[in-house]
Parts: structure tokens; sequence; C-alpha cells
């Protein structure tokens, strides 16, 4: 058994009522391997699980899904990975998680950090990349085409548009107008400030005859559906935070095509191949973080001891600040 010390879930929504204190892990199983944790990322998901726990859950759980630190054990299927390697990792949400000095995670899952990023950003990229990544790849020949982001002032949203940008995209974005310089100098074509209620026909008339290829919405279901009436036909409707189960528009109109994102079922559901592109993905990406091509949000750095209260900042004030907590 593995000891360590954790910030444990006692059944409260509440990110303030996590309860630090030592836990024992299980063994390591032939594939998987323990990370001495350097650096934690803290999301919205975080926050949100505590609210509606997955089926998995116990009391006592060790929430958090990114994290990033160093090899220190290795079952025997992965005995071939060095000590010492600094990796980044998104978690199987069935098991204990990031919010510890010590993590047990799948081989497979782990994502080599070059030596010029950070261990804080690196820790903060997991849940926002890959998600992005994800995203981008459920929409084909994206080259040339009019794609818009919806919420690209959050973490998910602003590397998004980067990605879409360089694959070719004319890439149209809603954000709040501190993001706008920054996604201008990401390479989107133009920003939207999403409290104007008139941004959609402001939209419209920026594409002129043309409609919408793609849309990408990182807000909510209702936020979504709003976007399907922009899009040309045979358009794509990404929800990257919710789903939409049903078309938003009647049948053999534009009969477009609708997409749910959802990073945290690779675990259980994803094939190796599967695995194996996710992370050489992300691995490029944090190549591209290295040498300034790909741009984290803003990272604000916090302590361990400081994680219930840094999460409690995110669940009421989600403005693109991404929290890192240092260990």
């Amino acid at each position: 058994m593995i000891k360590t010390e954790a910030w444990q879930w006692r059944r409260h929504a509440d990110p303030t009522l996590l309860e630090r204190d030592d836990k024992m892990l299980a063994e390591l199983s032939d594939d998987q391997v323990l990370i001495e944790n350097r650096a934690i990322g803290l999301n919205p998901v975080d926050w949100k699980l505590m609210a509606v726990p997955p089926d998995a859950w116990q009391d006592m759980q060790i929430p958090g899904v990114d994290g990033m630190g160093v090899i220190a054990a290795t079952g025997k299927n992965a005995a071939h990975l060095r000590l010492g390697t600094r990796v980044a990792y998104h978690t199987d949400l069935r098991f204990d998680g990031s919010f510890a000095r010590h993590t047990i995670v799948s081989a497979r899952a782990l994502i080599v950090v070059p030596d010029s990023v950070s261990d804080a950003s690196a820790a903060a990229f997991p849940c926002p990349g890959l998600t992005a990544w994800q995203a981008m790849r459920r929409v084909p020949y994206l080259e040339g085409e009019n794609v818009l982001v919806s919420g690209a002032g959050g973490a998910v949203g602003g590397i998004l548009a980067q990605l879409l940008a360089q694959a070719g995209a004319k890439v149209y974005v809603t954000a709040s107008p501190r993001h706008h310089d920054a996604l201008i100098t990401g390479g989107v074509v133009r920003v939207f400030d999403y409290h104007d209620a008139l941004w959609q026909q402001a939209l419209s008339r920026s594409l002129g005859e043309q409609s919408l290829y793609a849309a990408f919405d990182t807000v909510n279901q209702q936020s979504a559906i709003s976007l399907a009436d922009l899009l040309g036909y045979y358009g794509h409707l990404v929800c990257v935070q919710d789903r939409i189960e049903q078309s938003p528009l009647p049948a053999f109109t534009s009969s477009i095509s609708l997409h749910e994102i959802a990073l945290a079922a690779i675990h259980p559901y994803g094939s190796h191949k599967q695995w194996g592109e996710l992370v050489q993905a992300g691995e490029e990406m944090l190549k591209q973080v290295s040498c300034g091509q790909l741009v984290l949000p803003r990272i604000q750095t916090v302590a361990f001891n400081e994680i219930p209260q840094a999460l409690e900042l995110l669940k009421q004030n989600n403005d693109g600040t991404k929290y890192v907590a240092v260990i």
C-alpha cells in the first residue's frame, strides 16, 4: 500500500469542505505507474463532479483530473519507463485523482513533458488541451472553412481557437472584451462580445453570403442549440460542455451533424490506438507550448493547501484564469 497526503471528498458539493488527510492508495497493477506530483491543474469539471459525482465515487474519494509530476514507481508491464521522467496526465474518474502528493495513473495515459515546459504549464494542459484537440478532430476538412468557437475566453475555447487557426480554418469567436487582443494575436479573424445581444447578426454580416461550416460551443447545451441556425448545409455542431439529445433543426433541412465531446470516456472506452493518438497529440502540443506556437491560458499558482479555496474561486468566477497548485 502507498501512503499519501490528499484532499478528500466527503460527499459535499462545496469545494471548501474538502478534507486534507493521509490516505492509503491501492497497490500498483501491472499497467499502472505511481506519479509523485509536482503540480496539480484545477478545472471546472472538478467542482462539478463534487456536486454530481460519478457512480464509482465513495466517501474519501480524491478528486482532480489533471496533474504532472515524475514517475516514482511502475507496474511490471510499465517497467520500461524511466523513473524520474516528467509527465503530465488526465485521470480516470473511476479512481482517485490528482489532488494528492501521489497519484496512480495508467501507463498509457502519460504525456512526456519537454524540459523547457514548466511544471505549472504542464499541469494546466491536459484537460483543456486534450479536450480542444478532440473537439477539432470531430470535424474533417477544416482548411479554408468558416468556423465559430463560442466561449473562446475559456481554457478549452482559447486553445481550440488556436488549433483551428493552425488547421487553416477561418476562425470567428465569442469572448468577453478582455480576451479579444490575445485571440486576434492567436489567429482568429474576428472576435464578438457575447454580452452583445446582436452578436449573431454581426457574425452573419461578416460572413456575407457564406455560412458556418462548424460551430464549437464551450458554454452549455442551450448555447450550442442557439448556434444551429448559423450553420450551412451539412454543417457540424460540436457541443463541448454538454450534449444535444436531438437535432434542434427540422429534418431534411440543412442536415447538420451533432458531436459530443467526452475526454473522460476514453479511459473505459478508448482503444490502444486512440490512446496512442491522444498522447502523441498531447506531446506535440506541449512542444508547441515550449516554443510559443501554442499559448496556454493565464496561470495563477497556489499552494497545495490552497486547493479548496482556489477551486471555489474557479466555481464563482470562471474568467479564463487557470489555477495550478504547485507542490
